[in-house]
């Protein structure tokens, strides 16, 4: 809004004694002015909300007060029992942040739209989860069909249109792999397809990781940091041409947007971090994930969100080998067994001892590491 309302000025200025006193106005046009705005905006913004959100769950007694899974896991039982009560679907205060923060400083192309409706419909799929959860009080919630279902929906119609009627960058019908700077497959179908695996499976990896203090939250600014350079790279058709990536027109808003994100995200984490005054909730970590989900469709780099989000791919590798391993050595032995001591793998090796916040802060370790290696597929390809 702050783009258009400057523009404006600028124009009816123009010709007119106003024209040399408004002249600064024109800072508003720069992508990197705005994405820094952006993210002290959202920042402030989550953290003056914080509070008021706080008591807001409080009151209405959005508290996870049933038996989590991992509370009869030995010695973490403790720790779980102390985080009773603790307000859950605190993902509301990034999400208002977020979105209010993009609107005020994004050109509001067909990119940031895409991106902010993905970001509402999950953000009303998560509410409606951790919802069930807290009235049911078993920690079931939705039932996991209703939530591919809505996932996926989103993810085809979101493939669907970028194929059909904005394929002006070909977003969908070329596939580009990490370290080579030519596309691999041109094909709309498999691009297709490959665009809501990629949004489904980000979506759900990062819900899988919200599982300890602040781990979700801090892995995934890691990650919006990797795109946030990657969509000022990708938007510039100069950058784009040197450094052999797809440019795709527009793509710099996104820049905003995920500068929005770390700032929200940013602004969360200081009521988030060890002890959680807050947990995100499905309501935080189904749209965070689907976000980088689509914004790394939109650059053409759905790939890539595998080595940048190496985190998020551990912790629902994890999952995926526990519970297959376990179901086929129960067909085949008749007892199940496990790979991990626990999964997500985060509560492995809490299990192994480990103390929370050594594996939140080994985890971001892991984070920039594979943040560095993305990064790094610019120039070594």
């Amino acid at each position: 809004m702050f783009y258009y309302l400057s523009q404006l000025l600028l124009d009816w200025s123009s010709g007119t004694p106003w024209a040399d006193r408004l002249s600064p106005l024109r800072v508003f046009r720069y992508i990197t002015f705005r994405s820094a705005a952006a993210a002290v905006t959202a920042l402030v913004l989550s953290l003056w909300l914080g509070p008021w959100v706080i008591n807001w769950l409080k009151q209405l007694k959005f508290g996870q007060d049933y038996s989590d899974k991992a509370e009869t896991a030995g010695g973490m039982a403790a720790r779980l029992l102390s985080k009773k009560g603790t307000p859950t679907m605190g993902g509301i205060l990034i999400i208002v942040a977020l979105n209010l923060t993009t609107l005020l400083w994004a050109q509001w192309n067909t990119l940031v739209q895409l991106t902010l409706l993905s970001v509402v419909v999950l953000t009303g799929l998560g509410f409606y989860d951790d919802y069930a959860k807290i009235t049911q009080q078993t920690g079931g919630g939705a039932k996991s069909h209703v939530k591919l279902w809505v996932q996926f929906a989103l993810a085809i119609f979101i493939g669907v249109y970028l194929w059909r009627v904005n394929n002006t960058h070909k977003l969908i019908s070329e596939i580009i792999v990490p370290f080579y700077k030519y596309p691999v497959v041109t094909n709309s179908f498999v691009g297709l397809v490959l665009a809501a695996l990629t949004i489904v499976g980000s979506s759900n990896a990062v819900n899988l990781t919200d599982g300890l203090d602040g781990l979700a939250i801090g892995c995934t600014l890691i990650v919006a940091f990797v795109f946030l350079v990657l969509t000022y790279l990708a938007g510039n058709s100069k950058t784009a041409e040197y450094l052999q990536i797809p440019y795709v027109g527009g793509a710099g808003e996104l820049t905003v947007f995920c500068a929005a994100m770390i700032g929200a995200g940013l602004g969360f984490l200081w009521y988030n971090c060890h002890p959680a005054q807050m947990f995100m909730g499905d309501t935080g970590s189904l749209a965070l994930g689907g976000a980088l989900g689509i914004i790394a469709v939109l650059l053409h780099q759905p790939l890539l969100l595998v080595i940048a989000g190496g985190v998020f791919v551990m912790e629902a590798f994890s999952v995926i080998l526990q519970t297959s391993w376990f179901r086929f050595t129960r067909r085949r032995y008749g007892v199940g067994r496990r790979i991990f001591l626990m999964a997500p793998i985060h509560h492995h090796f809490e299990k192994k001892g480990w103390y929370e916040s050594q594996v939140v802060m080994r985890f971001y370790i892991l984070g920039i590491l594979f943040a560095v290696v993305a990064l790094s597929t610019l120039k070594l390809r």
